[in-house]
């Protein structure tokens, strides 16, 4: 990617992060960048299109996202919860506003979007999924399939502003609570023996 493009969507993800995509202009993100406007329009022809990209470049971050870990040397438990963490640290300063104003301003875009990192996200539950079964941690009944669109449900209601305005606890409270509710249904009695070694001592 070109070194200004990436310069560009990181800066802007920064600031709708911070203060929410409706609020921030053009001028806003060539002001923090230095970078004249002419030059941002060279390679995004508005703020619609630069939203569409910026979520696309926020999906690949995700796909290559390092968790600080070797993943060979990880049970499945153990990579669920690293991604958690991780999840919780990206998530600490989101700004809740962004999902209402995409649905609102830019659904279609949020619908790909949304799309997109659904199908990313099953791909990696179901083959967690078989990775904790082969290890004899997860439950050897689980239906693969229909637990991981289930728990892919519970991420998109989640993150759903309806929701969260309805409940009185932030988004990583609500997350945390969520992730440890799906563990306790998949585990079998020896990985939920693990887990809960594993949460203990990272209290």
């Amino acid at each position: 990617m070109d070194e200004k493009v990436d310069r560009i969507l990181s800066e802007s993800i920064r600031l709708f992060m911070k203060n929410g995509i409706r609020s921030v202009s053009m001028d806003d993100i060539s002001k923090e960048l230095g970078m004249s406007k002419k030059t941002i329009y060279q390679y995004f022809a508005n703020k619609t299109e630069l939203v569409e990209k910026v979520l696309g470049f926020m999906l690949e971050k995700d796909k290559l996202q390092c968790i600080g870990d070797d993943k060979s040397k990880m049970n499945a438990i153990d990579f669920l919860l690293a991604v958690s963490r991780n999840v919780s640290v990206q998530l600490k300063d989101l700004n809740p506003i962004n999902a209402y104003e995409l649905q609102k301003y830019y659904p279609t875009i949020y619908r790909d979007f949304i799309i997109k990192k659904r199908d990313h996200v099953f791909a990696q539950v179901k083959q967690n999924f078989a990775q904790g079964i082969a290890e004899g941690i997860y439950r050897n009944d689980l239906d693969i399939d229909l637990v991981a669109r289930l728990y892919i449900q519970k991420l998109v209601d989640v993150h759903d502003p309806e929701f969260l305005s309805s409940v009185n606890f932030g988004f990583e409270k609500v997350f945390q609570v969520m992730f440890d509710n799906h563990i306790r249904g998949i585990a079998n009695a020896e990985g939920l023996a693990y887990y809960e070694k594993q949460t203990n001592s990272l209290k």
